[in-house]
């Protein structure tokens, strides 16, 4: 008869057996577990970084929530992805670059605004021009060849000449300043290499700053501003004609940015004093209006012929002498040719400010769709590796 402690092996070897089931039952349910949470959660992946990052600022007491788009995502996850420092780094600087893109759209928008200004301004000043520019034109044509007397009106050898260069207040606009101080700097080499003294009058604080580090001779300078008035545009002008009417300066030429689109802009050089009688009474003029078509800031140019001289009949009595008239209307002339090139100058800036501000943007853009790519990758690759340390420690187990 077989004693009863032989079947003792036998009961321990089934119930080994079935504890080592369980164990790889419980294994296998573990994983099964893990891997469906990891793929839940990387069913919550998506293409824009806020959905992994929640903001908050404190306004007026209250914490307002910045990332709408994130709560559907975040709802679809059962878990949390700690990434790296690099995927972190990412995320910050996708957000610096949106706050810089906001920045430069909102600047685009302000210039726009003070183009239409500008242009308003031009507009207001184009009646008195046209009515000085007639009565102008008339008086040359009754007096003939008496106004060439005038000092204003004298040609002198040119021994020296005085150079009046318009600038920015601030930067922020292309090469809108860089451009004038070149063109300045190469008519004044010009005119010393030409055996002629030359002096500048600088109008702007970028002009004013660069001229004064490198010691040209300033005889005066003047700030810019966004708004050019009659009282801005009068002091230049006194000054130009004190010095011109003393004999300080033989010629007077401005040099300014010509406004032609929303994308470029000239540089240009003209003589200012002395004047040329036909060229005031036959002068041209243009002059343009901001649209919006499309979406799309375009700029409208409309050139207007010459004024038509004003006639004077043959027998009209001039209660001054009309040389005396025309001396007069001379320096109001000069007035308006200054604060014209002034808001011409601004609209230039303003313009140049416009397509920088609209470049800068459009590079931000590029920028933060090529950084969202880098940080996606990164985020998959972190969920790669996650599911491999688990599927890897899984085996591990089942194999011990």
């Amino acid at each position: 008869r077989t004693s009863p402690r032989s079947y003792q092996p036998q009961e321990t070897d089934i119930i080994a057996t079935i504890g080592n089931g369980l164990r790889k039952f419980i294994t296998m349910k573990f994983l099964l577990i893990a891997i469906s949470s990891l793929l839940a959660t990387a069913s919550g992946f998506s293409t824009s970084p806020v959905a992994f990052t929640t903001q908050s600022h404190v306004t007026a007491g209250r914490q307002v929530d910045v990332s709408a788009a994130e709560g559907a995502a975040h709802r679809s996850r059962r878990a949390t992805i700690v990434m790296d420092g690099k995927a972190n780094a990412i995320r910050d600087r996708i957000s610096s670059v949106k706050n810089t893109k906001k920045i430069t759209m909102a600047m685009k928008l302000v210039a726009a605004a003070k183009v239409r200004r500008a242009q308003d301004s031009v507009l207001a000043t184009r009646p008195f021009s046209e009515t000085l520019q007639s009565v102008f034109g008339g008086l040359i044509e009754r007096l003939g060849t008496e106004v060439m007397e005038l000092p204003l009106l004298t040609q002198r050898d040119v021994k020296k000449v005085t150079l009046v260069v318009m600038t920015g207040d601030r930067g922020l606009c292309g090469s809108y300043n860089s451009g004038m101080i070149k063109k300045a700097e190469a008519r004044y080499k010009e005119l010393l290499s030409a055996g002629v003294q030359a002096e500048f009058v600088l109008i702007g604080k970028k002009g004013i700053s660069y001229f004064t580090r490198r010691k040209y001779p300033i005889a005066k300078s003047f700030e810019m501003g966004q708004k050019p008035s009659a009282k801005q545009a009068l002091e230049i002008s006194e000054e130009l004609l004190t010095t011109f009417l003393a004999g300080e300066t033989d010629a007077v030429e401005l040099l300014y940015t010509k406004f032609v689109n929303l994308i470029s802009s000239s540089p240009s050089v003209r003589t200012l004093i002395p004047f040329s009688a036909s060229d005031i009474s036959q002068e041209h003029d243009e002059v343009f209006q901001l649209t919006s078509s499309s979406g799309k800031f375009e700029v409208e140019r409309k050139e207007l012929d010459a004024v038509t001289p004003q006639e004077f009949p043959n027998d009209m009595i001039f209660e001054q002498d009309p040389v005396q008239i025309v001396n007069s209307i001379l320096p109001l002339y000069l007035n308006g040719q200054i604060l014209r090139t002034l808001q011409e100058s601004v609209a230039s800036e303003l313009a140049a400010r416009m397509q920088s501000m609209q470049s800068a943007s459009d590079n931000a853009g590029a920028l933060q769709k090529r950084l969202s790519i880098e940080y996606n990758r990164a985020r998959q690759a972190a969920v790669t590796a996650e599911i491999l340390e688990i599927v890897s420690g899984a085996a591990a187990a089942m194999e011990g």
